[in-house]
């Protein structure tokens, strides 16, 4: 066997790789999201026209910004801090690391990899999400030419993008193996049960599409996750 002096402190360690599994995964993510949406709203204003109805509630134009930076907040920081600190967690970050009492490192580095790949599929049910709502896709608020997409993941639950993040967002604990995601799962869960019944009700304020909503609440009662809510 043949050893190189300094071969070691060149290559990244198993933790290392690792961590830059989860910087690449949580890059991934982020691109994509702020890729299609550009894109996706610029589809939208071309085919279905300006946004005509939005909130007038101080809540209601605010609850965008936090619910957005509650999802783009902790990824952002995340890769930011490994990135720069040579794909280690830096001190403050394994202050909030989750318990390893009943999991092996073996079990620890299995789970934080599979949580990677499930975010890739993750992005392809967010694409598909994004396909079926197409022209209808806004901020918060209704188009000039509005419908109700009722298609794909929307025959199931009536926002799925939103559960699409509340998975990331699990995925994101179990990646960075940390409690400090949790903390952004609970402001995004919150501003997602403030939006959408904002949504709601500007979509029943609208009478060219307000009795077909009801119908397809009645259809498909599940707001974000079936049977439950």
């Amino acid at each position: 066997m043949y050893y190189i002096v300094g071969l070691a402190s060149i290559l990244p360690s198993s933790a290392q790789t690792v961590e830059g599994l989860a910087v690449f995964t949580t890059f991934r993510q982020f691109q994509y999201s702020l890729s299609r949406t550009r894109t996706i709203a610029t589809v939208a204003n071309v085919e279905a026209g300006p946004v005509r109805i939005t909130p007038t509630s101080f809540i209601g134009k605010i609850i965008t910004p936090i619910h957005a930076l509650s999802i783009l907040l902790p990824p952002v920081t995340y890769i930011l801090c490994v990135a720069f600190n040579r794909f280690a967690q830096p001190a403050w970050m394994q202050c909030m690391s989750l318990p390893d009492t009943y999991f092996k490192h073996e079990n620890e580095v299995g789970l934080r990899v599979a949580a990677c790949a499930a975010t890739f599929m993750v992005i392809r049910f967010s694409a598909r999400v994004l396909t079926h709502l197409g022209s209808q896709w806004h901020p918060i608020g209704r188009r000039e030419q509005s419908r109700i997409v009722q298609t794909g993941p929307y025959a199931v639950v009536r926002h799925p993008l939103y559960t699409s993040a509340l998975i990331q967002g699990l995925l994101f604990t179990l990646m960075t193996w940390s409690y400090a995601p949790l903390v952004g799962i609970g402001i995004t869960t919150g501003a997602s049960a403030v939006k959408l019944l904002i949504e709601e009700d500007l979509i029943m304020q609208d009478p060219a599409v307000a009795e077909e909503y009801r119908a397809y609440m009645h259809r498909v009662p599940a707001r974000l996750v079936p049977f439950l809510w």
